[in-house]
């Protein structure tokens, strides 16, 4: 029998504290720093985001969306073998132990389930579905629990106004199980290393200590010519493996980074604005943690039905990017 991964579970989370552009831009204003609602709408789309409070990790944002994924899936916590946790701000300093491990304890599972995490930042929950079906299709596991949690605002630098307006905090979670059915139809990631130094936090430990720059650095229009050009390809290879026409796409879920590359890869793929699932505007940049976020509020609203071709990519830092179809 051919073993195929199917989503059976969506789940999502933000935390409470939402900040308007408004709101964030007085809060600016205060260290000189000039912008407005105005300037970062008409720039990336957004309105507002959401912050963790200090004392909250990305691990416990992926345990609330990962509650809901399960509860939605009809699945008890222990029936998971497999968690991978896609991050780029894990609960440690070196990222051990890892964020999925934290997870597997804050849920309360004790079967000995594996856990990792996936660093390949906004691209890290495609990354992760990825991974999570081959091994699935593989018989290796059954029941994979597959998260995006991040918590941006840590690492951004208040006094760049290029970069701080773009970032909130938030999760996503899906649980995919083994299934007679085609579920995930297709997937296809990439990297180049030699982009790295567009996107990327430049610091690093040395002997117990922060050396260098340990906030987000990004080459904005680097960023955005390499996005609108790479996100068309990566989407093309994997309809072109799946045998699928880009007309049969019923929702793209692009990562929520800036409408306008949103808007651009739509264009290219000849599909509607009215298909793309669209939450940049509520949630900011929340990197990882985007695509399953603005899957899960599709899927919970009634967009997105049993049966429907659902296209999800992403770019991140590395330079990394990748896409999954996924028929629901």
């Amino acid at each position: 029998m051919t073993l195929y991964s199917k989503i059976v579970g969506t789940g999502s989370y933000l935390p409470p504290k939402r900040v308007t552009n408004d709101a964030l831009a007085k809060q600016l204003a205060v260290k000189g720093i000039e912008t407005s609602d105005e300037w970062i709408f008409s720039r990336s789309g957004i309105s507002a985001r959401h912050y963790a409070e200090p004392d909250v990790l990305s691990s416990d944002l992926a345990v609330a969306a990962s509650q809901r994924a399960l509860e939605m899936a009809k699945l008890q916590p222990n029936d998971i073998d497999l968690i991978i946790m896609a991050t780029s701000t894990p609960d440690h300093l070196g990222g051990f132990p890892s964020t999925a491990c934290v997870v597997q304890r804050k849920l309360g599972i004790t079967n000995g389930a594996a856990a990792m995490d996936v660093q390949a930042v906004c691209s890290g929950f495609v990354y992760a579905m990825s991974v999570a079906d081959s091994f699935i299709k593989s018989g290796a596991h059954k029941n994979v629990l597959v998260i995006g949690a991040e918590v941006f605002s840590r690492i951004l630098n208040f006094e760049d106004r290029t970069t701080c307006v773009l970032f909130g905090d938030g999760a996503g979670a899906i649980v995919m199980t083994a299934s007679k059915e085609p579920g995930i139809l297709a997937s296809k990631l990439h990297a180049d290393g030699s982009h790295g130094h567009i996107l990327c936090v430049p610091g690093n430990v040395n002997d117990g200590a922060v050396a260098g720059n340990a906030y987000l650095y990004m080459d904005g229009p680097a960023v955005f010519k390499l996005a609108v050009s790479v996100l068309d390809k990566v989407a093309r290879e994997v309809l072109t493996i799946a045998q699928v026409d880009a007309k049969e796409i019923d929702w793209l879920i692009p990562h929520q980074a800036n409408i306008r590359i949103m808007q651009g890869t739509a264009k290219k793929l000849g599909l509607p604005l009215e298909k793309m699932v669209v939450t940049v505007d509520e949630h900011g940049n929340t990197s990882a943690a985007s695509i399953p976020l603005a899957l899960d509020q599709a899927v919970r609203d009634g967009r997105v039905k049993p049966g429907h071709n659902v296209m999800m990519e992403g770019v991140g830092g590395g330079f990394t990017w990748g896409a999954v179809l996924v028929r629901m």
